[in-house]
């Protein structure tokens, strides 16, 4: 995959947060852009959640408990965010990079390839199912949303987590699908070690020079 034009891009690296004022941040920072608004990578990990997409379809929430199930504007199904998951939301400007949303999700998806290559996890993609897979388990969620060639919402990337919760949904919408994460597979035990390395392979896969911006939302006029 050929990289493209160097451009600058902002990280955002938000720590530990709800769900839902990223959620309403990103889609208000979308909405607000500008032609020449720098791309923003936002790097958040989750209090528990679940989240349904689109598509989704509420029978694939088997059984939530006391974990809430929230109602989104991304494609996909269902999937669970929470402690030691790291969530990126890439706002990308694709008509600017001159990229399809079809190689936006082939890029974002090698980027977390990329990174399990690091720790020496071999991870694939799987023919009509997006995200990233370890042998028949699931190690990293895509869910996106393009509005006027601009991307928000992102991917879900297991690392060091208490998988229990994927068991009280139909993970994506495939009843009895297996999850996985890093630790288990051998890789670190916490977020900390792999953020960097996913920023430097998103850099790498779409061209971009990092520039670090205040961890915390941004204010939006």
């Amino acid at each position: 995959m050929d990289a493209v034009i160097q451009r600058h891009a902002k990280v955002r690296d938000l720590g530990r947060m709800a769900y839902e004022p990223v959620w309403h941040a990103m889609s208000a920072f979308t909405d607000a852009r500008t032609a020449e608004s720098e791309d923003e990578l936002w790097l958040v990990e989750h209090d528990p959640v679940f989240t349904l997409g689109q598509a989704g379809r509420p029978e694939h929430v088997l059984a939530p408990g006391d974990i809430p199930v929230i109602k989104v504007d991304r494609g996909g199904q269902v999937t669970y965010h929470g402690p030691g998951q790291i969530v990126l939301y890439p706002l990308i400007d694709l008509i600017r990079l001159g990229i399809s949303v079809r190689e936006y999700v082939c890029r974002v998806e090698q980027a977390m390839i990329d990174t399990c290559e690091e720790w020496n996890i071999t991870a694939l993609r799987r023919e009509g199912a997006p995200g990233v897979y370890v042998g028949d388990a699931k190690i990293g969620a895509l869910g996106i949303r393009v509005r006027h060639g601009r991307t928000f919402h992102g991917l879900a990337f297991n690392i060091a987590m208490d998988l229990e919760p994927f068991q009280r949904i139909n993970p994506c919408g495939y009843e009895g699908l297996a999850v996985t994460s890093m630790l288990d597979l051998g890789g670190p035990s916490g977020i900390d070690a792999v953020k960097p390395v996913l920023l430097e392979k998103v850099a790498k896969l779409f061209g971009f020079s990092l520039d670090q911006a205040p961890n915390e939302l941004p204010v939006i006029a």
